[in-house]
């Protein structure tokens, strides 16, 4: 075998496992992590009355809220449905989430 040929299959397999895994898309995201359940598959029609219309929130302020609540910082009655399947979402799919509640109307 061909020491050339062993040296750029091992680094093409490097760089393959290198790069970071991208997140899905929001609205899929949105759907799998069952957001849909209390805020309304168009993000604009909630479950109940009380609990906010996410679309067209700000990216900022909306992934802000997703990450206060997953963490404790934001803690009161409204949160603790949201505090129950937070732990299902990471960094990055939040924001993924959070930029496609931005884009909607």
């Amino acid at each position: 075998m061909n020491f050339k040929y062993i040296v750029l299959s091992l680094g093409l397999i490097g760089m393959v496992s290198a790069h970071p895994v991208i997140a899905e898309d929001g609205a899929t995201l949105f759907k799998k992590k069952t957001c849909f359940s209390c805020h309304g598959k168009d993000a604009n029609t909630p479950l109940l009355p009380n609990y906010p219309r996410l679309a067209g929130q700000n990216a900022d302020y909306a992934l802000a809220q997703m990450k206060d609540i997953k963490s404790g910082v934001r803690n009161n009655g409204q949160t603790a449905g949201m505090k129950g399947v937070m732990h299902l979402v990471n960094d990055e799919e939040m924001k993924a989430i959070a930029d496609w509640l931005a884009g909607l109307k």
